[in-house]
């Protein structure tokens, strides 16, 4: 029933999104000639790993740029171990930054749903190494595939630790039913306007 809702919900926006998905296209392209698309490495459904894609929101070097920062600061080193996230990125694009607000770098993840690694709505896709902040919740994560948008995204996105984070992914799990994922798809709206917690 929840990959059904999945489809029908993509065909449902497509025609909508695929004028926003073509511009956003050619505004990153011609920002800087980078890759259009980033595909990270995440954890999906049952444990496996797939790759999870967005729009290039950083410098094509952004793995050196972030340690570079790391190292000149060790006090962001915390928080990234800690929260896997910093509220002023050395990465990030100036257009990037524009995506990351309005929540649109993740606009590609459709393409995750269509195949069927990500559902529309579901936990924060993680990595390897974030399963361990899950403890006992780590069953829970896995028993269900990533969302595009989720219970953390509607409740407040970097404003919310990552502790209600877990919390938030081990109740959408373990209550889910459809007007569960119709509820959060709503809340996403309002969500995604005023950009609560987007950083």
């Amino acid at each position: 029933m929840k990959r059904a809702l999945d489809l029908l919900i993509v065909l449902a926006i497509a025609p909508f999104f695929a004028p926003l998905f073509l511009g956003l296209c050619l505004m990153i392209k011609l920002s800087d000639g980078g890759p259009l698309f980033y595909g990270h490495r995440r954890i999906g459904f049952g444990g496996r790993e797939f790759r999870c894609w967005k729009f290039r929101s950083m410098v094509t070097n952004g793995d050196e740029v972030l340690e570079r920062h790391l190292m000149l600061n060790p006090d962001q080193r915390a928080i990234w171990q800690e929260q896997r996230k910093l509220d002023d990125d050395p990465r990030v694009t100036s257009i990037g930054a524009v995506l990351r607000k309005l929540s649109l770098d993740e606009l590609p993840q459709i393409m995750n749903v269509l195949t069927g690694e990500m559902s529309i709505v579901g936990p924060r896709p993680v990595v390897e190494d974030e399963l361990e902040n899950y403890g006992q919740s780590r069953f829970h994560y896995l028993q269900s595939r990533p969302g595009v948008t989720g219970m953390w995204q509607v409740s407040g996105r970097s404003d919310v630790t990552y502790r209600e984070r877990v919390r938030l992914d081990r109740f959408y799990v373990s209550n889910w039913r459809p007007m569960l994922d119709i509820w959060v798809l709503f809340m996403t709206i309002p969500a995604v306007l005023f950009a609560k917690g987007a950083r």
